[in-house]
């Protein structure tokens, strides 16, 4: 994938763009469906969860009932994972839940790949994509997809709070970069390491990764991508 294709994902201006170029990002990965689910967790208030996804009609209307969703081995994974997993039939067999993986792989869900990213603010953002065709069986070519997905996923979440969730709980007034903090961002917007800013801008690496955190604490995100998506979206680059 294109470096642009993650930008076009990160900077998607409303819901119906966002699904549009996260559907065809996937299918250019060949999965068919794939979900999207912003969680936030509100102090003695419920959880507000926001979903888009383009599931089949039909399985939208046979959807799991709650003891199903508590047998399902994807979605217990999902409430404890940091890394990206792949899932096919023999995760449900050997979880005991055989006959839930016979009922969802007529609607396409035979095998994919899901992830949970936590996030600042009490809040979580599920991932996942799915196809009726097996992963690929070579390791490399297996971590190849999981890492664009993930990348995918990076690129993804902070656009998901902006585009999916209720306005008072999007990100309020941007944050004061310090000219050092833009500069250094606007070159990890290039392309460019740690190392290779440091010697554009004549400061050691260390100093570039230093100012990197500073923003990255500063704009609440947890990468450096996810920072260069934001300041732009903010107006600060």
């Amino acid at each position: 994938m294109k470096y642009q294709d993650y930008l076009d994902i990160g900077t998607a201006g409303d819901r119906a763009t966002f699904e549009t170029r996260l559907v065809r990002f996937a299918q250019n990965l060949d999965f068919q469906i794939v979900q999207a689910v912003m969680m936030v967790k509100q102090p003695s208030q419920p959880s507000v969860v926001a979903r888009l996804s383009n599931l089949p009609s039909s399985f939208q209307e046979a959807s799991m009932d709650e003891d199903d969703s508590r047998r399902d081995p994807v979605l217990q994974r999902l409430r404890a994972a940091s890394l990206p997993f792949a899932y096919d039939q023999d995760t449900y067999v050997r979880a005991g839940a055989g006959d839930l993986w016979e009922s969802q792989a007529r609607y396409g869900f035979r095998t994919g790949i899901s992830m949970s990213l936590h996030l600042p603010g009490g809040r979580q953002f599920l991932f996942g994509v799915d196809r009726e065709q097996p992963l690929p069986a070579d390791d490399g070519d297996l971590a190849r997809l999981m890492a664009d997905l993930q990348l995918l996923a990076v690129h993804a979440q902070e656009t998901a709070a902006r585009v999916m969730l209720p306005r008072k709980l999007r990100s309020g007034d941007g944050p004061r970069l310090t000219p050092r903090e833009r500069e250094v961002l606007l070159w990890t917007r290039e392309g460019k390491s740690a190392w290779a800013i440091g010697q554009i801008l004549s400061m050691s690496e260390h100093t570039v990764v230093f100012h990197l955190r500073n923003a990255m604490g500063k704009l609440e995100v947890s990468s450096k991508h996810s920072a260069v998506l934001k300041a732009m979206e903010l107006g600060l680059l």
